[in-house]
Protein backbone atom coordinates (compact mmCIF):
# COMPACT_ATOMS: atom_id res chain seq x y z
CA UNK A 1 0.00 0.00 0.00
CA UNK A 2 1.38 3.70 -1.31
CA UNK A 3 2.04 6.72 0.93
CA UNK A 4 -0.19 9.34 -0.42
CA UNK A 5 2.16 11.82 -1.95
CA UNK A 6 0.67 14.88 0.75
CA UNK A 7 0.81 12.87 3.55
CA UNK A 8 5.05 12.19 2.79
CA UNK A 9 4.93 15.64 2.11
CA UNK A 10 3.48 16.36 5.94
CA UNK A 11 6.06 13.70 7.04
CA UNK A 12 9.20 15.42 5.43
CA UNK A 13 7.80 18.88 6.34
CA UNK A 14 7.63 17.25 10.09
CA UNK A 15 11.08 16.30 9.83
CA UNK A 16 12.65 19.32 9.00
CA UNK A 17 11.12 21.64 11.66
CA UNK A 18 12.48 19.35 13.91
CA UNK A 19 15.43 19.63 13.03
CA UNK A 20 15.71 23.27 13.07
CA UNK A 21 13.89 23.47 16.32
CA UNK A 22 16.61 21.06 17.68
CA UNK A 23 19.27 23.68 15.91
CA UNK A 24 17.50 26.65 17.50
CA UNK A 25 17.78 25.07 20.91
CA UNK A 26 21.69 24.72 20.61
CA UNK A 27 21.87 27.83 19.32
CA UNK A 28 20.70 29.68 22.20
CA UNK A 29 22.54 27.01 24.24
CA UNK A 30 25.69 28.24 22.84
CA UNK A 31 24.86 32.08 23.21
CA UNK A 32 23.82 31.88 26.80
CA UNK A 33 26.96 29.87 27.64
CA UNK A 34 29.18 32.17 25.75
CA UNK A 35 27.50 35.43 27.26
CA UNK A 36 28.00 34.07 30.88
CA UNK A 37 31.85 33.60 30.11
CA UNK A 38 31.55 37.23 28.83
CA UNK A 39 30.38 38.17 32.03
CA UNK A 40 32.76 36.16 34.01
CA UNK A 41 35.57 37.70 32.44
CA UNK A 42 34.20 41.04 32.41
CA UNK A 43 33.25 40.95 35.72
CA UNK A 44 35.88 40.54 38.75
CA UNK A 45 35.75 37.83 41.41
CA UNK A 46 34.61 38.85 44.97
CA UNK A 47 38.28 37.38 45.66
CA UNK A 48 39.97 39.47 43.58
CA UNK A 49 38.42 42.61 44.43
CA UNK A 50 39.43 41.97 48.55
CA UNK A 51 42.21 40.97 47.73
CA UNK A 52 42.77 44.09 46.10
CA UNK A 53 40.82 46.31 48.98
CA UNK A 54 44.01 44.46 51.31
CA UNK A 55 46.66 45.43 49.13
CA UNK A 56 45.55 49.07 49.03
CA UNK A 57 47.30 51.10 52.09
CA UNK A 58 45.73 52.37 55.05
CA UNK A 59 46.23 55.95 55.39
CA UNK A 60 48.10 56.88 58.43
CA UNK A 61 46.10 58.33 61.13
CA UNK A 62 49.69 60.08 62.61
CA UNK A 63 50.07 61.96 59.32
CA UNK A 64 47.88 64.56 57.80
CA UNK A 65 46.48 63.45 54.27
CA UNK A 66 46.85 66.82 53.33
CA UNK A 67 50.05 68.28 54.41
CA UNK A 68 52.06 65.42 54.96
CA UNK A 69 52.67 67.09 58.41
CA UNK A 70 52.46 64.92 62.02
CA UNK A 71 49.23 64.50 63.47
CA UNK A 72 48.43 66.05 66.21
CA UNK A 73 51.10 68.91 65.99
CA UNK A 74 51.20 72.29 67.54
CA UNK A 75 50.70 75.74 65.89
CA UNK A 76 49.88 79.15 66.94
CA UNK A 77 46.93 81.67 66.04
CA UNK A 78 48.38 84.11 63.46
CA UNK A 79 45.45 86.85 63.74
CA UNK A 80 43.84 88.44 66.85
CA UNK A 81 40.51 86.76 65.64
CA UNK A 82 40.19 83.56 64.69
CA UNK A 83 36.77 81.43 63.88
CA UNK A 84 36.22 77.80 64.40
CA UNK A 85 33.73 76.15 62.93
CA UNK A 86 31.79 73.48 63.80
CA UNK A 87 32.91 72.00 60.06
CA UNK A 88 35.10 71.91 57.45
CA UNK A 89 33.68 74.89 55.33
CA UNK A 90 32.25 78.67 55.72
CA UNK A 91 28.64 77.00 55.41
CA UNK A 92 29.34 76.04 59.10
CA UNK A 93 28.01 77.85 62.17
CA UNK A 94 30.45 79.20 64.56
CA UNK A 95 31.10 77.52 67.25
CA UNK A 96 33.97 79.60 69.05
CA UNK A 97 35.93 82.18 68.54
CA UNK A 98 40.05 82.60 69.38
CA UNK A 99 40.58 85.96 69.86
CA UNK A 100 44.39 86.07 71.10
CA UNK A 101 47.34 86.43 68.41
CA UNK A 102 50.13 84.02 69.00
CA UNK A 103 48.30 81.40 71.72
CA UNK A 104 49.49 77.93 70.68
CA UNK A 105 46.88 75.48 69.15
CA UNK A 106 46.70 71.82 68.59
CA UNK A 107 45.94 70.50 65.48
CA UNK A 108 43.93 67.03 65.18
CA UNK A 109 42.92 66.68 61.70
CA UNK A 110 43.01 68.51 58.04
CA UNK A 111 40.87 68.80 55.24
CA UNK A 112 41.57 70.62 52.05
CA UNK A 113 42.12 74.41 53.52
CA UNK A 114 40.80 73.42 57.02
CA UNK A 115 42.31 72.32 60.28
CA UNK A 116 40.19 71.07 63.03
CA UNK A 117 42.20 72.49 66.05
CA UNK A 118 41.59 73.01 69.73
CA UNK A 119 42.91 75.14 72.80
CA UNK A 120 44.35 74.39 75.97
CA UNK A 121 41.19 73.62 77.34
CA UNK A 122 39.76 71.67 74.69
CA UNK A 123 37.50 73.93 72.90
CA UNK A 124 38.00 74.65 68.94
CA UNK A 125 37.01 73.48 65.75
CA UNK A 126 37.33 73.91 61.85
CA UNK A 127 39.57 76.75 61.19
CA UNK A 128 41.11 78.00 57.88
CA UNK A 129 44.77 77.17 57.35
CA UNK A 130 45.75 81.17 56.58
CA UNK A 131 44.89 81.67 60.44
CA UNK A 132 47.27 79.57 61.29
CA UNK A 133 50.76 80.17 61.76
CA UNK A 134 53.93 77.37 61.91
CA UNK A 135 55.77 79.63 64.87
CA UNK A 136 55.59 77.66 67.73
CA UNK A 137 54.35 79.49 71.05
CA UNK A 138 53.12 77.95 74.63
CA UNK A 139 51.15 78.82 77.47
CA UNK A 140 52.00 78.73 81.07
CA UNK A 141 49.62 76.61 82.73
CA UNK A 142 50.94 76.39 86.58
CA UNK A 143 49.47 79.15 88.54
CA UNK A 144 53.36 80.54 87.87
CA UNK A 145 56.81 79.36 86.26
CA UNK A 146 59.66 80.64 86.99
CA UNK A 147 62.00 81.23 83.95
CA UNK A 148 66.05 79.98 84.95
CA UNK A 149 69.08 81.34 83.86
CA UNK A 150 69.70 77.46 82.81
CA UNK A 151 67.96 74.27 82.46
CA UNK A 152 68.13 73.31 85.82
CA UNK A 153 65.75 73.51 89.06
CA UNK A 154 68.85 75.49 91.08
CA UNK A 155 69.90 77.96 88.59
CA UNK A 156 69.03 81.66 89.06
CA UNK A 157 65.88 82.61 88.24
CA UNK A 158 65.31 85.60 86.34
CA UNK A 159 61.58 86.65 86.04
CA UNK A 160 58.23 84.60 86.82
CA UNK A 161 55.20 83.74 84.78
CA UNK A 162 51.46 83.94 85.59
CA UNK A 163 48.66 81.55 84.37
CA UNK A 164 47.54 81.93 81.22
CA UNK A 165 50.92 83.93 79.74
CA UNK A 166 51.70 82.96 76.35
CA UNK A 167 55.55 82.73 75.45
CA UNK A 168 57.76 81.87 72.55
CA UNK A 169 59.44 78.44 72.45
CA UNK A 170 63.04 78.87 71.53
CA UNK A 171 64.40 75.57 71.79
CA UNK A 172 63.14 72.25 74.16
CA UNK A 173 65.00 69.89 76.24
CA UNK A 174 63.90 66.81 77.74
CA UNK A 175 62.38 68.17 80.53
CA UNK A 176 63.03 71.97 79.90
CA UNK A 177 61.93 74.65 77.23
CA UNK A 178 64.11 78.09 76.90
CA UNK A 179 60.97 80.54 75.91
CA UNK A 180 61.11 83.98 75.49
CA UNK A 181 58.39 86.62 77.06
CA UNK A 182 58.32 90.16 76.84
CA UNK A 183 61.78 90.62 76.25
CA UNK A 184 62.57 87.81 78.78
CA UNK A 185 64.06 84.82 78.04
CA UNK A 186 65.16 81.71 80.02
CA UNK A 187 64.25 78.52 80.93
CA UNK A 188 61.16 76.93 81.87
CA UNK A 189 60.15 73.37 83.58
CA UNK A 190 58.31 71.64 80.58
CA UNK A 191 55.33 70.47 82.59
CA UNK A 192 54.51 74.01 83.62
CA UNK A 193 53.90 74.41 79.52
CA UNK A 194 51.10 73.90 77.39
CA UNK A 195 51.87 73.27 73.95
CA UNK A 196 54.70 71.20 73.54
CA UNK A 197 55.04 67.27 73.73
CA UNK A 198 56.73 65.64 77.20
CA UNK A 199 58.81 64.24 74.91
CA UNK A 200 59.46 66.71 72.31
CA UNK A 201 62.77 67.92 71.60
CA UNK A 202 63.34 71.53 69.51
CA UNK A 203 66.13 72.51 68.49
Amino acid sequence: MKACPCERRKRAMGRRITTLAAALALALSVGATGQARAQDAEEPSDDLAAMAAEAAPAPDPGVGQVTNLPLPRYVSLKSSEGNARRGPGLTHRIDWVFTRAGMPLRVTAEYEHWRRVEDFEGAGGWVHYALLSGARTAMVVAEMADLHEDPASGSTVTVHAQRGVVVRLLECMRDWCRVSADGNRGWVIKTALWGVDPDEILQ
